[in-house]
């Protein structure tokens, strides 16, 4: 691409700005752009290529740059753009260290890390693991200046993604901790339990796991905030393991609902009934509860308000949700009435717990007077209907009145069985006159002006996982694969390639007359179809004729029954398709857009629903597919124009084109889908050196689709295909060692696979 290949002039300001000189990068940059354009801000624009101008003169080669490109706007999707210091920041230490080569693997699984931990202090957390890990790993030799880079952060990034689906944040932080204090000294030993190959680091995995992760229940919690309480909130999760003073508890503020990463079950309240606990309580507190000015209110009467305020809204919220009950007794704590001496210890927080678990259950055991008027009153206000903040903030001030006690001043405070932990802080009840905060609920207009460019056609890149078979697990986000329409050329060469083989197409169709069912099914009152419903067509004419409303469904439509079957053609466009065939003065290319011609001309023949797609990849950074066809298109000249334009250029990725293509294909509505790919080689690229690596993963990517219901079939042209192609597709693939037979071969084998 030429420096005037950037036509608009905001997109030559884009690319001056971030001043690279790599090829590989000019060749995406507009695609990362377009995904850049949509989600960030200008100012976090503008932040973006000043960073990744930053990482491509780190002289790390054109790898960091690239991958930042593509997932930075993900990540800030998902963390939000301030979470860009941050990770520049780690950068910036890892490169003053001898620790470089760590930076794109950290870069590389950013995005599947942040998905996991949705908020910013988590990635704080994050961040203070990995650089604790380069801390205390990197070492000098044998007592000299020269320094040795951290064996396992490498390898702790790579990891880190699947430590992220296993583990909470303490959970990763302590299995980091057992590697640190037991391999800082011996590198190879540190490097095979960061990567998850000794067995005692796989041991202490295990150990780690426990309860329910945030991240996989967030969509449950979701549908529940949704179904049950028609709320609709951000959830953010946090960790507890960070502030061993002050473990910290849900809230909620105008930035979403805040709940720990992680719940165990307890009291037989499994973690996601805790989760629910959690967010019951908070919702009602949104529905239920008002403010009240804090100021004129002393400390202890405000834990007494909140105390009360808590029992009401969770009785309102078990009136409407009965099953509530069970939950929050089971884990709200049960005080004996005698365990806090209030002779030496302030009492006032376990007589508060105490009331709490009175003005829940109906059948608690206490005796104390005060406990026992107070609840009584309590259910008295609460029998009157909803009640109001105010009514029962007067009622916990007439309680703090009644049992207060000189040694409530105590700094000895009994906290035993006074931890209610699925209720958050009440932050929201109270306002502050003296210091107003009004400012924090209104969004920086800068921000709401800001508008985004949207001068950028093409699509943003997907980002699909890659199968490694060395250590038998996925790189989260390792393939950018970018999809477009392919562009357009003469559709009267299609026409012509048809018209050579117009006897073969006679043939094809005589057979394929066969395969197409008859029993057609009439879908009547259709507002648009294939043909006018004359009854109902006449019955609405003589409601119009009469003054009324007519019926607009006047139409019907056929559906074939007995034949349902959605195909996807994946073509491999890679460059050895402009070989000459044997014999012939043909290219294979040729002869594969025969072949498709007379597929395709049969498919639609028959009726059945199917695309056509091709693709070929220059590195895992710029896998190209193109859409030739689409479901919803019939076999058009537009179609027979992208048809004739094909052109084959650079490599195989052949699993992300699969995985690409299932994604599209999954979403028909067919009893049978098929996906047939035409190769004439073996995956392959040229940022991979293991031949069996790619192998590997479109072998990975035929089980993924089997899974999907998907059955794939794969017709290669390479005489020596029998040495791999079965390990990809096991027998399910044809080789045809004579090409020039592609034309025929191909609807020949669609019509033995469908019948």
């Amino acid at each position: 691409m030429t420096e005037t290949a950037y036509e608009h002039p905001l997109m030559k300001a884009y690319w001056k700005q971030l001043n690279s000189g790599f090829p590989q990068v000019r060749e995406v940059f507009e695609d990362c752009m377009v995904e850049a354009l949509a989600v960030l801000s200008r100012d976090g624009v503008s932040a973006y290529l000043d960073a990744a101008g930053s990482i491509g003169r780190l002289g790390r080669g054109v790898e960091p740059i690239l991958v930042f490109l593509e997932e930075w706007p993900s990540v800030a999707q998902t963390l939000g753009e301030e979470a860009l210091p941050l990770v520049m920041q780690a950068i910036q230490a890892m490169q003053k260290s001898p620790n470089g080569k760590a930076i794109a693997p950290f870069l590389q699984t950013m995005a599947p890390v942040a998905r996991r931990q949705h908020s910013l202090e988590q990635l704080r957390h994050y961040l203070d693991i990995a650089l604790d890990l380069m801390g205390r790993t990197t070492g000098s030799i044998h007592g000299h200046h020269t320094t040795f880079p951290s064996p396992g952060l490498p390898e702790f990034f790579q990891q880190a993604p699947f430590l992220f689906d296993q583990l909470s944040m303490e959970g990763v932080r302590n299995w980091v901790e057992y590697g640190i204090r037991n391999y800082r000294t011996h590198p190879e030993r540190q490097k095979e339990y960061f990567s998850l190959q000794s067995a005692d680091s796989r041991a202490v995995l295990q150990r780690e796991r426990h309860g329910v992760l945030f991240a996989d229940a967030e969509r449950k919690l979701d549908i529940y905030l949704r179904g049950l309480w028609q709320e609709s909130e951000q959830l953010v999760p946090y960790s507890t393991a960070f502030d061993e003073l002050r473990k910290p508890i849900p809230y909620y503020d105008r930035l979403g609902m805040r709940v720990p990463d992680v719940f165990d079950s307890h009291n037989d309240v499994t973690g996601i009934d805790r989760y629910r606990a959690v967010l019951a309580h908070m919702v009602a507190h949104r529905r239920w509860s008002g403010q009240i000015i804090a100021d004129n209110y002393s400390p202890f009467q405000r834990m007494a308000v909140e105390f009360f305020e808590d029992c009401r809204v969770e009785t309102l919220a078990m009136r409407e949700y009965p099953g509530l009950r069970h939950i929050f007794l089971a884990l709200h704590p049960f005080p004996k009435e005698d365990d806090c001496d209030p002779e030496t210890t302030s009492c006032l927080r376990f007589r508060l717990a105490i009331l709490s678990r009175a003005l829940l259950d109906p059948e608690h055991p206490y005796r104390n007077k005060d406990i026992v008027e107070f609840a009584r009153r309590f259910h008295d206000i609460m029998a009157q209907g909803e009640s109001s903040t105010r009514d029962i903030a007067d009622l916990a001030l007439s309680f703090v009145a009644r049992t207060r006690r000189q040694s409530d001043q105590l700094a000895k405070v009994h906290f035993d069985d006074t931890v209610i932990d699925y209720r958050d802080d009440n932050r929201h009840l109270w306002q502050y006159i003296e210091d107003s905060d009004d400012e924090e609920f209104f969004d920086d207009p800068d921000k709401q002006s800001s508008k985004k460019p949207a001068e950028a056609q093409s699509l943003p890149p997907r980002h699909y996982p890659e199968w490694d078979y060395n250590s038998q697990t996925y790189r989260p986000d390792w393939v950018s694969l970018y999809e477009a329409l392919h562009p357009k050329g003469n559709a009267a060469d299609i026409d012509r390639l048809l018209q050579k083989h117009a006897a073969l197409a006679k043939r094809l169709k005589r057979m394929f007359d066969l395969l197409k069912p008859q029993d057609k099914v009439r879908i009547r009152y259709q507002e648009e179809g294939s043909e006018l419903d004359l009854d109902v067509a006449i019955r609405s004419l003589i409601d119009f004729m009469g003054g009324a409303n007519p019926d607009p469904r006047i139409n019907m439509s056929h559906r074939t029954s007995g034949r349902n079957i959605a195909v996807s053609l994946v073509l491999d466009l890679s460059a050895s398709l402009n070989e000459k065939v044997a014999g012939s003065e043909q290219t294979i290319l040729e002869l594969s857009q025969e072949a498709v011609s007379l597929l395709a001309w049969s498919i639609e023949h028959l009726g059945d629903p199917f695309a056509i797609g091709g693709f070929h990849s220059n590195t895992r950074h710029d896998v190209r597919f193109m859409h030739i066809k689409g479901y919803r298109e019939h076999w058009s000249d537009e179609v027979k124009a992208r048809l004739a334009a094909m052109q084959a250029g650079w490599s195989t990725r052949m699993g992300a084109a699969m995985r690409h293509a299932a994604h599209y294909l999954s979403a028909q509505k067919a009893d049978k889908k098929l996906m047939l790919i035409l190769t004439d080689g073996e995956p392959a690229d040229v940022d991979v050196h293991d031949e069996r690596l790619l192998i590997e993963d479109a072998r990975r990517a035929v089980k993924e689709l089997d899974q999907k219901g998907i059955f794939t079939f794969c017709i290669n042209l390479d005489p020596k295909a029998d040495e791999y192609v079965s390990d990809i597709f096991g027998h399910r693939y044809m080789v045809v060692d004579n090409i020039q037979r592609l034309p025929e071969k191909l609807p020949q084998l669609f019509m033995a696979l469908t019948k």
